[in-house]
């Protein structure tokens, strides 16, 4: 019987190091997601992330322009203008409405001023990458997500992002 209880000892041991090995791995487990950067465990607050590719030292202007090229579409950009820093992330949006009484299919063409900006002007969402086909009457808000690359000369101060809307044939119904 004795041989019995210390084997029930030795179990008994070897279970509490157990649960206690597993409890004493929460707090490591968060220490090792923070020096490493995994922040799975670590509340958001903790967190620092920061883009460090902003160049707060400067502000480009981006204006807004649209066009529907013999389209019956209504098209705007909801802001005339905006100020940003290169390598900020940003999004505006577009309006169209379709005033037309049959769907029609369209697709955007970007254009930049000055014309080199475009090569820096880095879009990762855009209306432009495909085809939009609008119904009778509908109205849609678009989003443009975009960064502009700080590596923008620095006379560039301002840049004009223009969209021209054209009808994609066969795509839409003519009136």
């Amino acid at each position: 019987m004795s041989e019995n209880r210390r084997m029930l000892v030795k179990l008994s041991i070897v279970a509490s190091l157990m649960f206690g090995f597993g409890y004493a791995m929460v707090p490591f487990y968060k220490q090792i997601c923070l020096a490493l950067g995994l922040n799975s465990l670590v509340p958001v607050s903790t967190a620092t992330a920061e883009n460090t590719q902003i160049d707060f030292a400067r502000t480009v202007t981006i204006e807004f322009d649209a066009n529907a090229h013999h389209l019956p579409w209504r098209f705007r950009p909801l802001q005339a203008h905006i100020a940003v820093h290169p390598g900020e992330l940003t999004t505006i949006e577009y309006e169209v409405v379709n005033m037309r009484n049959t769907p029609v299919t369209g697709q955007a063409m970007p254009s930049y001023g000055p014309q080199l900006a475009g090569q820096y002007f880095n879009k990762l969402e855009c209306f432009c990458f495909t085809k939009q086909t609008l119904a009778a009457g509908e109205t849609r808000k678009m989003p443009v997500v975009f960064l502009i690359d700080p590596k923008l000369p620095a006379d560039v101060r301002t840049i004009t992002l223009s969209y021209t809307f054209f009808e994609v044939a066969g795509m839409g119904g003519k009136s």
